[in-house]
């Protein structure tokens, strides 16, 4: 942890928090304390306002946790690199890259498609299970996505869908000839300066990082030696609380170094108009889909280890949220009304 994190960690800066961010810490230490949720992590910030905390078994705020769909938006960000690069288009097709993925409809998906929930692609194939259970390898989920068939034409709908920010990642990996998480860490989390951030375990230990509060003995769960380093495009990346933030962050600024200003506005911009759902690239852009005071500038993602993360544009304020207890049990009680709470 860095001397501005163990500073924050502790400390409110002058400015004073957003009016409601003490209940929210003090809910989250109450739930913790419970022992309903074993580990979490709080980032808040607001121009000069910054609360960096853990609870329960997080006992320091930069503990690392699996991040689940948050993750989607870093591998968006990973083929806008590329695209920025005039490596390919938003409006190339899939086939172009993956020849194999053709047919009953599929040459009609373009890579604009899969990074906006609007392929007609299943959220997770009906053989999910089976694969992990087997402990299949990532190109196995790609060639069943390459014969799944789809559930709408192409861009007539948003529907979310995890198997399509595959095959995003998949055109990556072989346009530039070297494994996802290689590229992520080099182009991404390098430059930002995100050294607790990676696609799979980045050769850390399981032990070292937050244990989802997962049921059964499956060897193929979220704590599992086989899907921590699976390194899931769509929901296997690590990281920090405040690694995350800084993730965020990098949107509201057209200078970030990383992409060009008008690819950084056009992920934050809707990018489904006239369908039935907003999203940008990647990210989440829903009004009212994160905290009830949150403008409609705001952009974000959920994680379904139990992960909430965004960012209001217009008041300047960042949350981040990552704990143990998986969302369909913790975003009603605990990711929601800590949203709520910081966003007022």
């Amino acid at each position: 942890m860095t001397r501005r994190d163990c500073l924050a960690a502790f400390a409110f800066a002058a400015a004073g928090p957003p009016a409601k961010t003490g209940e929210a810490v003090t809910l989250l230490e109450r739930t913790c304390a419970s022992g309903a949720v074993a580990a979490a992590s709080l980032y808040v910030h607001q121009d000069r306002f910054t609360l960096y905390r853990g609870f329960g078994q997080a006992r320091q705020p930069d503990t690392v946790f699996l991040l689940a769909s948050i993750t989607k938006p870093m591998t968006a960000a990973g083929v806008m690199i590329l695209a920025d690069r005039g490596q390919l288009s938003l409006a190339d097709p899939v086939p172009k890259f993956i020849p194999e993925f053709t047919g009953g409809g599929r040459d009609d998906i373009t890579i604009h498609h899969v990074l906006t929930h609007t392929s007609g692609l299943p959220d997770m194939l009906v053989e999910n299970t089976e694969l992990r259970r087997r402990h299949a390898p990532l190109k196995d989920f790609v060639a069943g996505t390459c014969r799944t068939p789809l559930l709408f034409k192409p861009g007539t709908e948003c529907r979310y869908q995890s198997m399509g920010i595959l095959l995003a990642a998949e055109i990556a990996e072989r346009v530039t000839k070297m494994p996802f998480r290689e590229f992520l860490r080099r182009e991404l989390f390098n430059k930002l300066e995100m050294k607790h951030t990676s696609l799979g375990l980045g050769g850390r230990q399981i032990p070292s990082t937050a244990q989802s509060q997962v049921t059964g003995d499956d060897d193929w769960n979220w704590n599992s030696p086989y899907w921590r380093d699976l390194g899931a495009p769509w929901g296997g990346a690590h990281s920090t609380a405040g690694e995350v933030a800084r993730f965020l962050e990098m949107f509201r600024r057209p200078d970030n170094g990383i992409l060009k200003p008008e690819t950084t506005a056009a992920m934050i911009r809707n990018q489904n108009a006239g369908l039935n759902k907003p999203w940008g690239i990647g990210w989440m852009i829903e009004p009212g889909g994160f905290g009830k005071s949150c403008s409609a500038e705001t952009y974000g993602h959920w994680g379904s280890t139990g992960t909430v993360a965004w960012h209001d544009a217009r008041q300047n304020r960042t949350c981040v949220l990552l704990t143990t207890k998986p969302a369909d049990q913790s975003r009603a009680g605990l990711l929601g009304p800590v949203s709520d709470l910081v966003s007022a």
